[in-house]
C-alpha cells in the first residue's frame, strides 16, 4: 500500500508500530454544547444510537460527503467498518481503531462507497458476538414458528355446507312441489259413495 492516498484492492503490509492507532490521538472536544455527545469515546468514525446500537460513517478526503458504513449491535463491529474504510480512503495515513486492522480485515476491490460499504459490512460480520448470532436465530427461529403455527391453524379450519349436510336444499324444493298439488277429495270408505264436490283443504266444516 502507498503511504498515501487509497490502497483499496490491495493487501496492506505495514507494521504495527506504524500504524496511528485511535487511542494514541484523543479527539477534540465536541463544540455544540447544548447537545448530548453520541460519538464513541475512544473509536473513530463510530457513534451511539437509541442506547442500543452503534453506527459508522467517515468523511471522504477533500469532500464534504460522507459514506455511511452501517448500524451495528457493538461498538467493535462499527469500529472495524470503519477502519476498513479508513485504509481504502487514505492508506498508511489512516488513524485505525485497532493494529491488526492493517492486515486482519478485507480490501474493497475499489474506492467506490458501494465496494467500501460491501467490504465494511463484511469486516463488521467478522467480530460479531455469538450472543448477538444466537439472539437473530432466536428471533428468526420464534418468526418461523409464528408462521408455521399461522398455517397450520388456517389448514386445519374447514367451511361445513349445512345444506349439503342435512339436505336442506331438497328438502325445500319438496316442500315448494307439495304447495302446488291439489287438496285430497274427501269421502266415506264405508258407504261405497263417492263425493263429486271438492271440500276445501283447511275447511274444518264438511
Amino acid at each position: 500500500m502507498s503511504d498515501s492516498g487509497s490502497g483499496a484492492g490491495r493487501p496492506v503490509n505495514f507494521p504495527d508500530e506504524d500504524v496511528m492507532l485511535a487511542s494514541c490521538n484523543p479527539k477534540k472536544k465536541a463544540g455544540r454544547k447544548k447537545f448530548r455527545e453520541t460519538r464513541h469515546p475512544v473509536f473513530r468514525g463510530v457513534r451511539r444510537r437509541n442506547s442500543e446500537k452503534w453506527v459508522c460513517e467517515v468523511r471522504e478526503p477533500n469532500k464534504k460527503s460522507r459514506i455511511w458504513l452501517g448500524t451495528f449491535p457493538t461498538e467493535e463491529m462499527a469500529a472495524r467498518a470503519h477502519d476498513v474504510a479508513a485504509l481504502a480512503l487514505r492508506g498508511r495515513l489512516a488513524c485505525l481503531n485497532f493494529a491488526d486492522s492493517a492486515w486482519r480485515l478485507p480490501v474493497p476491490a475499489s474506492t467506490d462507497p458501494k465496494d467500501i460499504q460491501k467490504a465494511a459490512a463484511e469486516a463488521a460480520e467478522m467480530f460479531r458476538p455469538a450472543e448477538a448470532s444466537h439472539s437473530d436465530d432466536a428471533k428468526r427461529g420464534e418468526t418461523e414458528n409464528t408462521e408455521a403455527g399461522e398455517m397450520k391453524v388456517s389448514e386445519s379450519l374447514f367451511y361445513m355446507d349445512d345444506e349439503a349436510v342435512f339436505g336442506t336444499e331438497k328438502y325445500l324444493e319438496n316442500m315448494a312441489a307439495g304447495m302446488m298439488m291439489s287438496p285430497p277429495r274427501s269421502g266415506y270408505a264405508g258407504d261405497e259413495q263417492e263425493f263429486d264436490d271438492y271440500v276445501p283443504l283447511w275447511s274444518y266444516s264438511i
